[in-house]
Order: C-alpha cells, then sequence, then structure tokens
C-alpha cells in the first residue's frame, strides 16, 4: 500500500506541539444525540490501534456534548460525555461526529476558539453540512458526504464545494466522514508514526488501501465496479449521468453496444427489475432528497429528475414512499443552522 501521505499541511495535523506528558495528544469529540455510531467507533478504534502499536497512550480522547451526560448513538452506541464549555479546557484537536442532530449542536462557538488558538477542528458528514451552511461566505474549499453535496449544490450554497474525502480552510477540516473515517484519522497522525506504522495500521483495520484526501468519494452506484457486470456498471452510469434528460431505452442499448434483449436479462439478474423501471427509481430517489433537503419548487425539482410535470413527479414519489411530495417536505423541516450569540 502506498501510505505515506497525510493530505493535510504540518500546522493542520495532529502533531502540533503541546505541552503534555509523555509528548501524549488529547483529542475532544463532540457528540450530540443520535450521532454516528460509525464514524466515533472509526476514531477511538483507530487512535486505540495507534496506541498498540506505538506501545504508549500517545493517544487520548474525551467525550463532550451540550447535552451532557449519557448521550446515544443513531444505532444505540452510548457514551459519558462532559459539558462543552466554549471558552476553557481545549484540546490539542477537535471532531465533531456526524449525525442527525450534529446541524443543532451549538459547537460552532467550540470551533471559533480552536480556530482563534491555532488548533485543527474535524468535521464530519452532517457536521461538516452545517458548517457549510452556515459560513457560505467563506473563500475556502470545503467537501461534505455526498449525500449532501447535491442538495447544496442546488440551493445555491458554497461556490467552493468540492466532492473529495476532505478539504481544509482556516484551520477547519470539513470531511465525508462515514465509512472514510479512519483513512482521515490516519491522514492526521500519519506525521507521529513511520511508513512501516502506517503499514501496520492500515492492515490491522484490514484496510487494503488508504486513500488520500484529494480523492473523489464514490458517490454513484456505478462508482462500485467491482459489485457488477462491466456492461451493468457502464449502464448505471449512464443512467446516473442522465437523470436530468433521460434517454431513451433504444439509446442507451446503441451506447452500450447490447440489445434490448440482453440488458433487461443482465438487469434481471443484478436487481430482479427491468432497466426502464431501475433507471426511473434513480431519478425518484434523486428527487426525494432535493425535496427532503432543499427548498426547491416543486416544478424545479422535476425539471432536475426528468419528470415531464409536477403532477408525474408526485406519482412517481407516492408510488414509491407512500407520500406526496408536499407532505414528505412538510414532515422535514430544513435546518438552516442558526447559532445564538450567548
Amino acid at each position: 500500500m502506498g501510505l505515506r501521505h497525510t493530505g493535510f499541511s504540518s500546522d493542520l495535523s495532529i502533531d502540533a506541539p503541546v505541552a503534555r506528558a509523555n509528548g501524549q495528544r488529547l483529542i475532544e469529540l463532540f457528540v450530540a444525540p443520535a450521532f454516528s455510531d460509525l464514524e466515533l467507533a472509526s476514531v477511538i478504534h483507530t487512535l486505540s490501534a495507534a496506541n498498540d502499536i506505538l506501545g504508549t497512550q500517545t493517544f487520548e480522547w474525551t467525550f463532550v456534548s451540550d447535552t451532557p451526560g449519557i448521550v446515544a448513538g443513531a444505532s444505540g452506541m452510548m457514551v459519558q460525555a462532559d459539558p462543552v464549555a466554549s471558552d476553557v479546557g481545549h484540546c490539542d484537536f477537535l471532531v465533531v461526529v456526524g449525525g442527525a442532530n450534529a446541524v443543532d449542536a451549538k459547537w460552532l462557538h467550540r470551533v471559533r476558539a480552536m480556530q482563534r488558538m491555532a488548533r485543527p477542528v474535524v468535521l464530519l458528514s452532517h457536521a461538516a453540512t452545517a458548517y457549510i451552511k452556515a459560513t457560505k461566505a467563506s473563500s475556502g474549499k470545503v467537501t461534505t458526504h455526498w449525500r449532501d453535496i447535491d442538495p447544496l449544490t442546488e440551493t445555491g450554497f458554497h461556490p467552493n464545494l468540492t466532492a473529495r474525502f476532505s478539504e481544509v480552510s482556516d484551520g477547519v477540516i470539513t470531511a465525508a466522514g462515514a465509512g472514510a473515517t479512519c483513512e482521515l484519522v490516519i491522514g492526521l497522525i500519519a506525521p507521529l508514526l513511520n511508513p512501516a506504522q502506517i503499514a501496520e495500521l492500515g492492515n490491522h483495520l484490514l484496510l487494503q488501501t488508504i486513500r488520500k484526501s484529494d480523492a473523489e468519494q464514490p458517490r454513484k452506484i456505478a462508482d462500485n465496479e467491482g459489485l457488477f457486470d462491466t456492461h451493468v456498471t457502464k449502464a448505471i452510469r449512464l443512467m446516473e449521468d442522465t437523470i436530468s434528460d433521460p434517454i431513451s431505452l433504444a439509446s442507451l442499448t446503441q451506447k452500450l453496444g447490447l440489445s434490448d434483449r440482453h440488458l433487461g436479462r443482465i438487469f434481471r439478474q443484478a436487481f430482479d427489475e427491468t432497466p426502464a423501471r431501475f433507471y426511473k427509481r434513480l431519478r425518484t430517489k434523486h428527487a426525494r432528497k432535493l425535496i427532503e433537503e432543499t427548498l426547491l419548487p416543486l416544478t424545479e425539482i422535476a425539471v432536475a429528475t426528468g419528470f415531464d410535470s409536477c403532477t408525474a413527479l408526485s406519482k412517481s414519489i407516492k408510488a414509491e414512499y407512500g407520500l406526496s411530495p408536499s407532505k414528505m417536505r412538510t414532515r422535514k423541516t430544513i435546518d438552516l443552522l442558526r447559532f445564538s450569540a450567548s
């Protein structure tokens, strides 16, 4: 594995000078109720594995929350969190874990304080999205989990939004989080490890390769090329690339160099449904995301997802999810993140 790569400048790594006994680094993990169990476990497990490899407790961590006490994650993981204080007790590094309630948690003041002290901050998935919404005038590049990238783009948020695994701007690392969290943490602590230790850490975590921070996220089904027949992968890629302007099945098969019968057979084998039905489901799924996560009018969403009218969009949404677009939108608030000045 080509592992000697942090993806971050030296002043934004966990290698920053500290005045702690035995050179320890203390990481503050901010959690809100319904936090991402996967992201938190990935951070802890990676740091713990690094300690085992180094043979010392180089990395220690503490949990904080604006709802202190026992905080439960989205899938049942529980941690004992201390209350967060905006101006005291800062650690060497702050990681804000993603989750449904990360958009409402009052961690932005903590982020600002860490920036003033030139101490790095990592915002994972939902937290990165909330930060992008709150600081859309920022000039630096930012990213988040791919599921939020299209809604942010559609609503005109941050002009320098990318689909990379992580970006650094003004001392804040915005990241995709989710399953890429282990790799991000390895990148952050890499300056404290030699190449052999980095390789050992990757092997310990069963990572066949460690993706660089500037690599593009696998945003679409077709990006997982190892899962399907090559013809299926090419077909899905064409469908995903033409969601807003659907092409006919005849055009699809012509571009693939396949017959209608052959394409239908391999789709039934892979998905137990026809290519046309799969194509429509892709468009409907994308429409649902725009309905729930943006304030775009339904007419614009219909155009963006290749439906001839709002009626056609509504019919497809209702058939797929059992709700009309209007009810789907009203059952969920659009969080644009407001922080109090206190």
